[in-house]
């Protein structure tokens, strides 16, 4: 489990880092956008007091607290889930990638109120609308390893025994 605790910690601080960096330091709550790599990557200030794209938004003070505390149970069930089940060591990185995204956005949700997004990707001609920030892409990237790397078929293999007696 260790190493489900230092990958969480080590994504934490990377989603938390970026946040300041970006956030405070380039000062994007008051320009609002600053082109990287236009239109590829772009810095788009967004707050987001719901889920993914925005989902169960509310200005409703009491969704804040329900979301942080759905955020805690998942963390708690996830920890505890992959403590108690026999999964490898990609399963344990991909659940620590999620604990740590998913503890990155509950701070934003104590600390301002709503989970700051400000990652905007856009291709081709097509301008995406929606901002996310480096805890939803490990939140996502957690989930879709712990669906790849765990099951009957992703367990790690048993060692074989060792055989008592001679062989013929």
């Amino acid at each position: 489990m260790r190493r489900v605790a230092l990958i969480a910690a080590l994504v934490f601080a990377i989603d938390q880092i970026t946040k300041i960096g970006v956030v405070q330091g380039l000062d994007l709550i008051s320009r609002g956008e600053i082109d990287v790599i236009p239109p590829f990557l772009n810095f788009r200030m967004a707050w987001n007091q719901g889920v993914n794209f925005g989902l169960f938004a509310s200005s409703a003070g009491v969704m804040r607290w329900v979301l942080i505390l759905l955020s805690l149970v998942i963390v708690a069930w996830v920890w505890r889930w992959t403590a108690r089940a026999p999964h490898g060591p990609w399963a344990r990185a991909s659940a620590g990638v999620l604990i740590g995204g998913a503890l990155g956005n509950v701070v934003d949700r104590l600390v301002y109120g709503a989970v700051a997004d400000f990652l905007n990707m856009s291709c081709c001609g097509y301008e995406n609308p929606y901002a996310f920030n480096v805890a939803d892409i490990a939140i996502f990237a957690g989930a879709a390893g712990l669906v790849l790397f765990t099951g009957s078929d992703a367990r790690p293999p048993a060692k074989p025994r060792k055989s008592r007696g001679k062989t013929s």
